[in-house]
């Protein structure tokens, strides 16, 4: 969907700060230099400021005027948050942070979707299994399937706070399997693990579907861990997802 003049605004400001152009404790720009660089009412940037404020990347004040917070401010469970961050580039130390969220919130919500999943959901995932298994043999978009598939498991969840959270945790989900997917037959090796995920949850066997998601979080971690320890360079979430090439039957 097109982001209107207000989103627009708000991005470019929002991915300035999260990128450091504007340094933490420092003012952004006044509004007449906002509105000529880029072309808004004033209206525009007092209500996109209004918008960054709330997102806890911004103060503002009668005597402090608009100042530029610290990170650990910022609220990260913001999905343009996390996309900012995103585009400019995860650190490591924020994919760590990431991956603990990760073991602490998807066993969880796993073990829930096992107990209350419904026909609907498990026909989703099913198709995201199906995406990813098609990417595999025939080439193509393994990433995005794989996605829906964990997110589907979060929805499944049916709890509105784990859903919400499933937003923040997208950004370590898409990393780690650009990276699992960059690994030679990484994906191929993952689809066992995936379906072993799957039946559980159709089985209704929640202490099954908990250690399977577990063996794929692990599996993940060693994959994040070995690129963080070669220094690589990490996955940009602003370009498209990697295409695989047709491999054999599974």
């Amino acid at each position: 969907m097109m982001k209107n003049v207000h989103g627009n605004t708000v991005d470019f400001l929002g991915e300035a700060i999260v990128a450091g152009r504007y340094a933490v404790g420092s003012s952004i720009p006044p509004e007449p230099l906002l509105c000529e660089e880029l072309g808004v009412s004033r209206t525009v940037v007092r209500e996109s400021v209004k918008s960054l404020a709330a997102k806890g990347l911004i103060h503002t004040g009668p005597k402090v005027g608009t100042r530029v917070l610290p990170s650990d401010d910022w609220n990260w469970f913001d999905s343009d948050v996390i996309a900012w961050q995103s585009r400019v580039g995860l650190s490591r130390e924020f994919i760590r942070d990431l991956q603990d969220l990760r073991r602490v919130v998807e066993p969880a919500a796993v073990r829930l979707a096992a107990e209350r999943a419904t026909d609907e959901d498990i026909a989703g995932i099913e198709d995201a299994y199906a995406g990813m298994k098609r990417a595999v043999l025939q080439g193509g978009d393994y990433v995005t399937f794989d996605l829906r598939f964990h997110q589907g498991l979060l929805r499944a969840s049916h709890n509105r706070l784990l859903v919400q959270m499933s937003k923040a945790l997208g950004a370590l989900l898409r990393t780690s399997f650009e990276i699992s997917t960059s690994k030679k037959n990484g994906p191929r090796r993952s689809l066992p693990l995936h379906r072993a995920v799957l039946d559980a949850v159709i089985a209704r066997n929640p202490p099954g579907a908990e250690q399977a998601i577990l063996v794929l979080i692990d599996g993940a971690h060693q994959d994040i861990e070995q690129v963080l320890a070669s220094r690589r360079r990490l996955p940009r979430l602003g370009r498209p997802a990697l295409q695989l090439k047709a491999a054999a039957p599974v």
